[in-house]
């Protein structure tokens, strides 16, 4: 590529769809000849991917705008926070545009308002990997499968920023996983807003890939991909009905034995006050149910503390909930006040001091059943896929960690490398992480 290509910055914050949006972006950045520059000296513009989801997340999104506006002085905004084009404004007024989440094709004008495409470029030559430019590791890549969300959690302001659940075509979502497959991904992390829901949008609609007839719908989907040969994790699953058709899957070694359910909560006077989609006390038999099928399965959950209205009684209702649950990973934060959402006008808000000592009381407890799940594990024979290796040895994953928000395990080996995927032996645990040995 001559010297005269364009140079683009790029900063992608938040949630890993918010990572994909970055991806498509610079795939067709890429496509039409610009460069994609790591720092903000050598870059003629700078993009920032924003997240807006909680307030913390936008201050941060604030402070790199600032930081990129200073180094560069070129900003073009975009993501979950360009929904609110004044208050970014306010404080920066001399970013050149801001646009919202998905809007890949308002960006990339952007882009050439203020640096043109070359005249010169010939994508024929100057070619982009034919699945795009990833900002993941080689090994792994997200596959996004819808955008948007049905739901109206009272904390949450998704569906408003990012609209109502609009389902990709299935054939499109298992072509793009072939690609990626190709080009060497050993793993793929299926996300969007509400996985459970793929589909619901168009009335699983049949559709054609390599060919064969398959439906629009989370089950069909994940037989599809099971036949690509790679591990395939699920996010944010809701547990629907339909979830229990996903667990016979698993325990037969087609999709990874990985579920992760934003539970929430437990009590159904805070369910009811969050408006979650109806989730009751039936959840744990399902839990108790699915283990029977599939032993191994691992679950990953997130949960809020000190939500508007919880009592100690709810609170307490919550621990002896996980400790029938028996959650593998869990998070959890403390309840802070979106602008826009509905919760935001609940009375009985819950002290910080309060709420503090929840969120304490809560990871002591959820860490004792982590520490204890995970010693189950040791002496046990696993595959796992490596992603880094450094003088001291190997950094890998099992199935029961998803990258970057899950634990680790650490093998004393250098002999291997990013993206093999190798037998070992658990020898230790701790709460998060694991030991291993190569067999």
């Amino acid at each position: 590529m001559s010297t005269t290509a364009p140079k683009v910055g790029f900063v992608s914050l938040g949630c890993p769809k918010a990572l994909v949006d970055s991806e498509r972006i610079l795939t067709q950045l890429r496509m039409e000849g610009y460069e994609v520059v790591p720092t903000y000296e050598d870059a003629d513009v700078v993009v920032v991917n924003t997240c807006g989801f909680i307030d913390s997340a936008k201050a941060e999104s604030l402070e790199v705008i600032g930081e990129a506006i200073s180094e560069n002085g070129k900003v073009i905004v975009t993501g979950c926070m360009g929904v609110e084009e004044g208050s970014i404004r306010e404080v920066h007024p001399s970013v050149l545009s801001v646009t919202g989440p998905q809007q890949y094709e308002q960006v990339v004008n952007a882009v050439h308002e203020v640096v043109p495409p070359r005249q010169d470029h010939n994508p024929l030559i100057d070619l982009v990997p034919p699945q795009g430019v990833k900002l993941t590791p080689r090994h792994y890549a997200y596959l996004k499968i819808s955008e948007g969300c049905n739901h109206s959690c009272s904390f949450c302001i998704i569906p408003s920023m990012r609209g109502k659940l609009v389902s990709r075509p299935v054939g499109e979502v298992l072509s793009e996983a072939e690609r990626l497959v190709k080009a060497g991904v050993k793993e793929l992390l299926v996300i969007s807003q509400d996985t459970s829901a793929y589909g619901v949008d168009v009335k699983y609609k049949t559709d054609f890939w390599n060919g064969r007839p398959v439906k629009t719908r989370m089950t069909e989907m994940c037989e599809a991909l099971s036949s690509l040969g790679v591990w395939v994790r699920l996010h944010y699953v809701y547990p629907y009905p339909h979830v229990d058709e996903l667990i016979p899957l698993m325990a037969a070694g087609k999709i990874l034995p990985y579920l992760d359910i934003p539970f929430q909560h437990a009590s159904p006077k805070v369910l009811k006050a969050m408006k979650r989609p109806a989730f009751e006390d039936k959840t744990l038999a399902r839990i108790k149910s699915w283990r029977e099928i599939c032993p191994e399965l691992t679950i990953r959950s997130t949960f809020i503390v000190g939500f508007p209205g919880e009592t100690e009684e709810d609170f307490q209702y919550l621990l002896d909930w996980l400790t029938e649950a028996q959650l593998d990973r869990v998070g959890c934060f403390q309840y802070s006040p979106v602008e826009g959402a509905p919760a935001n006008l609940l009375d009985d808000l819950v002290p910080d001091d309060v709420k503090q000592d929840r969120w304490d009381r809560f990871m002591a407890h959820q860490q004792a059943i982590s520490t204890a799940r995970l010693q189950l594990k040791v002496g046990k024979e696993m595959d796992v896929l490596i992603d880094e290796v450094d003088d001291q040895g190997a950094v890998a994953r099992c199935y029961a960690d998803a990258p970057e928000i899950d634990g680790s395990v650490f093998i004393a080996s250098t002999d291997v490398k990013p993206g093999d995927k190798v037998r070992v032996v658990i020898v230790d645990a701790d709460e998060y992480d694991m030991w291993a040995e190569l067999v």
